[in-house]
């Protein structure tokens, strides 16, 4: 009977969260693709230019420098993340005492929110490196570079870590044992048996961590604000100046067509990394 009830009634359970995700998603995801083909200032004085919004992305400097800061820096914080995570995770899950305690401590910055953990790490930074009579903000854009590297390491390696020790978890004693048996070495086990075997772990962490890190708005716009000059400024906060921080019509296309080559580029790259990482993945 529940069966048949639910065959009967499940539109009317899927359509109050069908509506919503075309009336919150869908719909503006689509009215912003054509807004990046426009000149406007609200969109009820929506004019259209074409490609040119497109072509004036190409030839500013500054997207370009945003771009490839930005692959850099999710590439970079990616790979950090990672390995120092599964290190950390291999760690925690040999046994010994207090394991739940450091697990508890490595998450916790987690919970902080972007925007305070950007202030926060300011305020450390700025502090340190006043101690050379040169704060954070002042300094090459190299220094504000490494400054995002450093607290996204913070934030996430106890998020990823977690995943890791899931995965660690899982993995069969009795492949290990059997591995010790034959006289495998411990590197051996570890790139023999256990990488392989927590390959689902790497796939969800090392898509995080690369979305996160091509997403990053709040931190960089706390942490730096983009200086000096625009040069920390990453593509979120890079379109996010050039929507709002800048008047005319024009540029409210341009940011548009800023966010549409933007979601174009974590898509790709997303779907690149799913597909090279879980092709490597190991069936139990």
């Amino acid at each position: 009977m529940v069966g048949k009830s639910l065959k009967k009634w499940w539109p009317v359970f899927v359509l109050p969260t069908f509506a919503a995700f075309i009336i919150g998603f869908l719909w503006p995801f689509i009215w912003g693709i054509y807004l990046s083909f426009c000149k406007f200032t609200t969109v009820k004085d929506v004019v259209w230019v074409g490609l040119a919004n497109y072509k004036k992305i190409m030839i500013g400097g500054d997207f370009s420098h945003a771009f490839w800061l930005t692959v850099v820096f999710a590439f970079v914080s990616s790979i950090l993340i990672n390995v120092l995570a599964f290190s950390i995770a291999l760690a925690l899950t040999k046994g010994f005492k207090g394991t739940n305690a450091f697990r508890t401590v490595f998450f916790m910055p987690n919970l902080i929110g972007g925007i305070v953990l950007g202030y926060i790490w300011q305020t450390l930074l700025n502090g340190l490196l006043s101690m050379w009579g040169q704060p954070l903000l002042k300094l090459s854009a190299t220094n504000g570079f490494i400054g995002m590297i450093v607290l996204l390491l913070w934030q996430q390696i106890g998020y990823m870590m977690i995943i890791y020790v899931a995965g660690l978890n899982n993995v069969s004693p009795d492949l290990i044992e059997a591995a010790q048996i034959d006289g495998a070495t411990a590197s051996q086990i570890l790139f023999k048996i256990k990488i392989p075997m927590i390959m689902p772990s790497v796939t969800i962490c090392t898509f995080l961590t690369l979305t996160n890190g091509f997403k990053m708005f709040d931190q960089n716009l706390s942490l730096t604000g983009g200086d000096p000059g625009k040069k920390s400024q990453l593509l979120a906060l890079n379109i996010y100046d050039t929507f709002y921080g800048r008047s005319g019509p024009q540029w409210k296309g341009i940011g548009q067509a800023k966010a549409v080559v933007f979601f174009v580029l974590v898509v790709v790259i997303a779907l690149i990394q799913l597909r090279s990482t879980s092709s490597k993945e190991v069936q139990a």
